[in-house]
């Protein structure tokens, strides 16, 4: 009788599923909801499930359908994803919950997900496949390690995607595609890991070509990281009357339309501009280091106490935030690490303006 890996995996994702927030039992015993799989899919993308778990769960209390999401407020929206990092997922979400609801639903194909803001075609296979029963092949890190390993393919990541496609795409069941694409990933999450992978209990073994050659953790190939450049800026906390003026970063660009200490621009070369009004400023003595995605930023802080606000373009549409409040707005996680920073350092603003 032929060996049918899918078939074997499959039975190993009956007993193993993992019990996740936004996740059902295996083998169709109830029905997806699209929000909660699309919900958590974009949370999920660059962001462990650890973290994305608590934020999910209190996204669904607050917002339990996509149409209450459409409905949602943008600087609250934006407020509750503070902390889950790459924000233009929070503009995208908002952008295609209306979207959604302006079309009276989900669309029920990957073509179709594909239309939608902030949704590639990772986020696009598995809502398809997970909420609507598309045979779409599902690529994540996860699964990435598990089919490189199991193919024994030799191409670096991430040019072999297409080629992992498709290898995958014979095995993916036309009657249960997304515990497939789920056993995938819970596959690589809990014993194809990284290292020190679990190849006695693993259910594609038998099937291993990465195994057989005694290679296992030699796949997936990838090539040499590059360093990532260094950005600097300079961040003005300017306090008055116990508040602290934030402002609102511009809707398109990093960290786009949260809440944030007025500043300088993030460029490559160092630079130290004049603040913005003659005061007392004071520095803390170490910059803030914080990592993007493309670039390590060094945000160097400067310090004011106001006697009144002062009347600056700068500040025209500024937040005057208690300094109480500051940790529990939704700050973005650079300037939560500032807010940190100033209220340890010797720099805190204790003089009047000049």
């Amino acid at each position: 009788m032929p060996v049918d890996p899918t078939a074997d995996l499959l039975r190993w994702y009956d007993a193993h599923a993992r019990t996740l927030p936004w996740r059902l039992p295996p083998n169709g015993q109830m029905t997806p909801d699209p929000y909660r799989v699309w919900l958590a899919e974009i949370m999920l993308q660059q962001t462990t499930v650890a973290a994305a778990g608590p934020y999910f769960m209190r996204f669904v209390s607050r917002w339990p359908t996509v149409d209450a999401l459409a409905a949602a407020d943008d600087g609250e929206l934006m407020a509750a994803w503070a902390g889950l990092g790459y924000y233009a997922r929070a503009r995208n979400l908002l952008a295609a919950a209306r979207a959604v609801v302006a079309r009276g639903g989900f669309p029920q194909t990957e073509a179709g997900l594909l239309q939608l803001p902030g949704v590639g075609s990772y986020t696009a296979a598995a809502v398809a496949a997970i909420a609507f029963g598309e045979p779409a092949v599902v690529i994540d890190a996860n699964v990435e390690r598990v089919a490189s390993r199991w193919f024994a393919v030799s191409e670096p990541l991430p040019a072999s995607r297409s080629a992992l496609k498709a290898l995958l795409r014979p095995h993916v069941p036309g009657n249960r595609p997304g515990d497939f694409a789920q056993a995938m990933m819970d596959l690589g999450a809990t014993l194809c890991t990284p290292r020190n992978p679990a190849c006695p209990d693993c259910p594609l073994a038998p099937h291993c070509a990465a195994l057989a050659l005694g290679k296992a953790t030699a796949f997936p190939v990838k090539p040499a990281k590059k360093a990532r450049p260094l950005k600097q800026g300079i961040a003005w906390w300017i306090e008055q009357g116990g508040a602290v003026a934030l402002v609102r970063r511009p809707p398109k660009g990093m960290l786009g339309g949260m809440l944030a200490l007025p500043g300088t621009e993030w460029v490559a070369e160092p630079t130290d501009p004049d603040p913005p009004f003659p005061a007392r400023w004071m520095t803390v003595a170490t910059p803030v280091s914080h990592g993007f995605t493309h670039f390590e930023l060094h945000l160097h802080l400067r310090t004011a106490r106001l006697d009144s606000r002062p009347a600056l373009p700068l500040l025209a549409q500024a937040h005057w935030v208690q300094r109480s409040a500051l940790d529990s707005i939704g700050l973005p996680t650079l300037y939560k690490k500032a807010v940190a920073a100033v209220l340890a350092s010797d720099a805190q603003p204790c003089f009047e303006a000049a």
